[in-house]
């Protein structure tokens, strides 16, 4: 059973809540007791730390005390149904304002559970009174769909909760609709009290400046697939799940419905036990493929990013991002499925194959959450962009190829502190490839008995060439396709030549004796 069940179960029992839930509700409703009636605060806390139980609690003590009414809101029917039977199990009766609810009998309740989209229709139609509502709590308030409803409740103190507090859209920062943020415990604390589990992370140095943002700020569908569906992407995807989890229950997430169906095929000849789950699976086939992954060990499940909010199974092992996000909301949701703990299960893997670690930094790390909210554009402003990520990454010879030059100390040549070196000598930048093309004729001779075996491992180089030559154009500043071709089959032809004509000489340095005739 995870902790955030075991809070309920508790307070089923007459018993408790945690420390700080309860140190979260005083604060809160101190802010209650003593702001406007028409105040907007936010509350922070992050995924896994129980903010419906939170706000359960608050509507029980809030209704018991003032002679007002509740409206809680959601953003998605699973949320909706999940927040009415939390605060039914708390003792608060309540009705759901979904498209099919006949409110004929509004006035025998106190709290309504609502989706955005059906309360604004409801509202825009006058079907529900809302004219006693005292309390609104906003779940998953970083989402602006919420924001259009505001101007029915200026009377009314507004509560939002969210576990990342930075607006999905940079044009309507959460400042706006907000008068304060309340931070609460942070994931290293809830790690440390064993309320989360903790997170190791496999990041993969991924190539994304094929990648294009679209008008909502994150990467398009559209390229994201021709990324993510390619033959060779599939492989490193299988590869990197079966190096870290193989055999573990695995939750894939995937930017487009496409690359999640070509995982699903892809692991499936591959022999691997997985299920593919988007939105436009029924009710009932969604049902049986969750009852599925639960109850199956080393069950993987693929989808889009239908599963961030809204979904708990405490028995996730691993979560694997198959897909690139400049949204950190996004990023801490998918991480926060894996972050529940069980009675046997204190840490959880993530494989990241976006880039994301180096983007945002580790999950739960010290974020300064007032910040964000106050100055959310000196935040987003400061997320590396794909082309200086790349531009740290250590490219390093695949472990087939490595094992090839197992008599190397070091495989590795760092192009661009070479054309720094070069450029601060006041070198011409030719010597950097013709340093490159030593070192590469170095651990080929260093692994070979005859020039022969050497000109056959400077052919197994081809993607370690093709790479330092990208560098070196970016360092130069020449990119043009034709530029790059004719660079790249140069140095092959100059490192072929240098072997065949420096091999004897070469491997008498190296090995202290000459070459077997």
């Amino acid at each position: 059973m995870s902790q955030n069940n075991q809070a309920i179960q508790e307070k089923k029992t007459g018993k408790e809540l945690y420390d700080y839930q309860q140190g979260a509700i005083r604060q809160i409703f101190d802010k209650f007791d003593n702001a406007p009636e028409d105040y907007h605060l936010l509350y922070q806390l992050p995924t896994g730390g129980g903010k419906t139980v939170i706000f359960s609690e608050m509507v029980r003590q809030y209704l018991k005390n003032h002679d007002k009414k509740v409206l809680v809101m959601t953003h998605r029917i699973e949320l909706c149904r999940q927040t009415s039977e939390m605060l039914t199990s708390f003792g608060v009766t309540n009705k759901v304002v979904d498209s099919k609810a006949n409110l004929d009998d509004q006035a025998n309740y106190s709290c309504f559970v609502a989706m955005v989209e059906t309360l604004n229709n409801r509202l825009n139609d006058d079907k529900l009174d809302i004219s006693d509502v005292g309390l609104v709590i906003i779940d998953e308030a970083h989402y602006n769909s919420f924001t259009k409803l505001f101007k029915f409740f200026e009377k009314s103190f507004i509560l939002g909760v969210t576990a990342t507090p930075l607006s999905s859209n940079k044009e309507l920062p959460m400042k706006d609709n907000y008068n304060e943020l309340i931070a609460g415990e942070t994931i290293e604390n809830l790690i440390e009290n064993e309320f989360l589990a903790r997170c190791e992370t496999y990041a993969y140095d991924m190539g994304l400046t094929s990648l294009e943002v679209g008008s909502n700020g994150d990467y398009t569908v559209k390229s994201s697939e021709d990324l993510y569906t390619s033959p060779a992407m599939l492989q490193k995807t299988i590869d990197a799940y079966k190096k870290h989890a193989l055999g573990k229950k695995t939750l894939i997430f995937n930017n487009g419905i496409n690359t999640s169906i070509s995982i699903y095929y892809a692991f499936r000849q591959a022999g691997l036990p997985i299920m593919h789950l988007d939105n436009t699976a029924t009710k009932k086939q969604r049902r049986q493929i969750l009852d599925w992954f639960h109850e199956t060990p080393n069950a993987i499940l693929t989808s889009v990013s239908i599963l961030t909010t809204g979904f708990d199974e405490p028995t996730i092992d691993t979560i694997l991002l198959n897909r690139a996000t400049k949204s950190l909301t996004l990023y801490y949701q998918m991480i926060g499925r894996g972050s529940r703990i069980l009675n046997n299960k204190s840490k959880f893997t993530v494989i990241d194959l976006g880039n994301n670690l180096y983007r945002f930094g580790p999950w739960g790390a010290d974020l300064d959450w007032q910040l964000i909210f106050k100055s959310p554009n000196w935040f987003t402003d400061r997320i590396k962009s794909d082309e200086s990520i790349e531009a740290n990454f250590k490219h390093e010879l695949p472990d087939e190829i490595k094992e090839e030059f197992s008599k190397s100390e070091d495989t590795y040549f760092d192009i661009r502190q070479t054309y720094k070196d070069a450029v601060d000598a006041g070198e011409s930048s030719k010597v950097v490839l013709e340093r490159s093309i030593a070192q590469h004729a170095k651990i080929c001779i260093e692994n070979s008995e005859d020039v022969y075996d050497a000109l056959a491992l400077a052919k197994l180089l081809k993607d370690d060439i093709n790479q330092r030559i990208e560098i070196y154009a970016k360092c130069i500043s020449k990119s043009t396709g034709n530029f790059l071709k004719w660079l790249k089959d140069d140095y092959q032809k100059k490192l072929n030549s240098y072997l065949r004509t420096n091999f004897d000489e070469k491997f008498e340095e190296i090995h202290g004796y000459p070459p077997e005739e």
